[in-house]
């Protein structure tokens, strides 16, 4: 699996898989989450000049997941119902999506972005049970709730530990 920016090239492959995206979120008991057109192609243009949107490719599908990624501040988690782990600097994973065709996505994006920064955080809808999962298994620890376009989502956070596991002084 192949994880490299964005390009405006990319722009198809990027709204299908939302376009798949939505229809599984649908299918599986998540009918609220990016409704009335979210993500757009205008936002994903913007993610895609500021150097946030990522794409997986592998050499049998071609592009097969997309992802946002960026270490700073978010104004979205300036207020949270709960408490971050810390208030460290922190790397941001949003619109994490796959068209379906790939398996171990989540887990290797955020391995690469956890390679990147060692303080992430994430949010998710209530309803999306499924990255709800996806988040913990990979490390994320549940903090509250933060509110995105007036609209409630689950807030997770993983840091890497300051001394690993067996470290001696």
């Amino acid at each position: 699996m192949n994880i490299r920016p964005a390009q405006f090239t990319d722009m198809p492959d990027i709204m299908g898989i939302f376009d798949h995206a939505r229809k599984f979120m649908r299918e599986n008991g998540n009918p609220y989450q990016w409704t009335d057109g979210y993500p757009s192609e205008e936002l994903m243009e913007t993610e895609i000049r500021q150097g946030h949107c990522f794409v997986c490719e592998n050499e049998t599908d071609g592009v097969v997941a997309t992802f946002c990624f960026s270490v700073e501040n978010d104004p979205t988690y300036s207020h949270i119902e709960g408490k971050w782990l810390n208030e460290a600097p922190y790397g941001v994973i949003h619109r994490l999506a796959s068209n379906g065709k790939a398996k171990g996505i989540a887990r290797q994006c955020i391995a690469w972005c956890f390679a990147r920064h060692h303080n992430l955080r994430a949010d998710t809808h209530a309803d999306n049970l499924i990255m709800q999962n996806l988040l913990k298994t990979n490390g994320f620890r549940e903090c509250g709730i933060i509110y995105t376009r007036q609209s409630p989502r689950i807030a997770y956070q993983k840091v890497m530990d300051a001394a690993p596991s067996g470290f001696q002084a």
